[in-house]
């Protein structure tokens, strides 16, 4: 009998001829992403050598920017772990900043027929590019960045055959909830996703089933490799690219056929995401006091779009939040040009706080649309756009009325110019501010 993705792909790492459900297998790994939470102190232990520096990512992404001393700690630790090996592929605070499976999304990390682990539970994510990728724990990661090898016992898989095509307002969060509350947990499995679907689904929202395959308890998820997913990685990677697929005759657990025009948009309620969402209407005068969108799930610039166009206030006082999963998902590629940040220094200059611009006066009066000019070179005046009162943005609140929160990220370790930023009326200053400079 054939085999399927999973068993496929374990089986080469393994070097086996044929891997079957049940079986232990020692396999090579190909890739380990080590992020900041592994660094901290109390956890991390001291590595004296890597199977392959090349394989290894680190990220700094669960506190980011750190909140307090041990985070700092963990961010100083990492950093000279990167300097003593030679990592290149490093995500500091800045540009390259992001939640860690977005980042090997977003820079081609993820290759087909490879096999990835980290500590982070959503690293499943990257099973969407025909690899195989599991969350595992702290000394699963340090075991195979030493040695370059992990250990699985096969599990059986279960395979969705995707049909159809999603109607207006639906989306694969919704697919996902639809397969959790019928279908429940599936421990000890792997899942594998294909069918005629993947035509019209793009990377963002198949990317939102394997995310979320690890709310199922699932050991793996897999997309089948098509031509969306080549087209992905090249524009992202020069690596050869090797598609997988499961053989015709493969035995799965079960092949259960999933019709995505025929779904409904779905509400998960609190506590529990097996076997608990509703539609809509079951939560209809629910009263709402704060939206968010972003994260791991739906933090793509695809959602970001998607609330742009549709979110609509029920309450003036309902509060809404964005944030991308990543710095580099937020603006498409062909836009990568120059940028500027905009950051607020504390302290002994070593923490800088995003303040990008003063929206109030500071008695709280909306100010009429205007750029606010820095005196400097014109590339500074309107990379933003005209907002509606000043073209800076996200200045926190002090306490008098300026500024509020808004979703942008960190800039550091880049070069730097100290400016005043005054007040339109009455010139009255918010403070020493600096503008950090760098092409994206």
């Amino acid at each position: 009998m054939g085999m399927t993705l999973t068993e496929k792909i374990l089986a080469r790492k393994t070097g086996q001829a044929k891997v079957s459900p049940g079986d232990m297998v020692t396999v090579g790994v190909d890739t380990v992403v080590l992020v900041d939470t592994m660094f901290a102190p109390g956890r991390w232990r001291t590595i004296k050598k890597l199977d392959n520096p090349e394989r290894v990512i680190v990220v700094l992404d669960h506190r980011a920017p750190t909140p307090d001393k041990q985070g700092a700690a963990s961010h100083q630790t990492a950093r000279k772990f990167v300097e003593q090996f030679g990592i290149k592929r490093f995500h500091d605070i800045g540009y390259d900043q992001g939640i860690s499976h977005q980042l090997v999304a977003d820079f081609g990390y993820a290759l087909p027929g490879s096999l990835l682990v980290c500590s982070d539970s959503h690293t499943g994510s990257a099973g969407v590019f025909n690899c195989l990728a599991r969350g595992v724990g702290v000394p699963d990661v340090v075991y195979a960045a030493t040695l370059g090898e992990t250990w699985f016992i096969v599990g059986e898989t279960i395979r969705y055959e995707l049909t159809g095509k999603l109607v207006n307002g639906v989306t694969m969060k919704d697919a996902f909830l639809q397969i959790a509350g019928k279908f429940g947990d599936h421990t000890n499995t792997n899942i594998e996703y294909g069918g005629p679907a993947l035509a019209n689904l793009s990377i963002s929202a198949r990317k939102t089933l394997t995310t979320m395959s690890t709310e199922l308890s699932a050991d793996f998820s897999i997309f089948d490799a098509d031509d969306v997913m080549v087209d992905w990685l090249r524009a992202r990677t020069k690596a050869d690219i090797e598609c997988v697929y499961a053989d015709t005759d493969a035995t799965y657990q079960e092949v259960r056929r999933f019709d995505l025009g025929h779904l409904e948009p779905l509400v998960a309620f609190p506590d529990s995401v097996i076997e608990n969402s509703q539609s809509v209407a079951a939560a209809a005068g629910t009263r709402i006091d704060q939206a968010f969108v972003g994260s791991c799930a739906n933090g793509t610039l695809e959602d970001g779009a998607r609330r742009g166009s549709r979110a609509r206030p029920a309450r003036r006082s309902a509060r809404a939040l964005h944030r991308d999963a990543s710095v580099a998902s937020r603006l498409p590629r062909s836009k990568r040009g120059g940028h500027h940040h905009h950051t607020r220094q504390r302290g002994c200059g070593r923490d800088r706080v995003d303040v990008r611009g003063v929206r109030r006066h500071a008695h709280g009066h909306p100010r009429r649309e205007r750029n606010m000019h820095h005196g400097l070179d014109a590339q500074f005046q309107r990379p933003h756009g005209r907002s509606e009162r000043t073209h800076l943005h996200g200045l926190p609140g002090d306490g008098r009325g300026v500024g509020d929160t808004r979703r942008h990220y960190r800039s550091t370790r880049v070069p730097a110019m100290k400016v005043k930023i005054f007040c339109h009326r009455g010139h009255r200053e918010h403070g020493e501010l600096q503008i950090r400079w760098f092409s994206l």
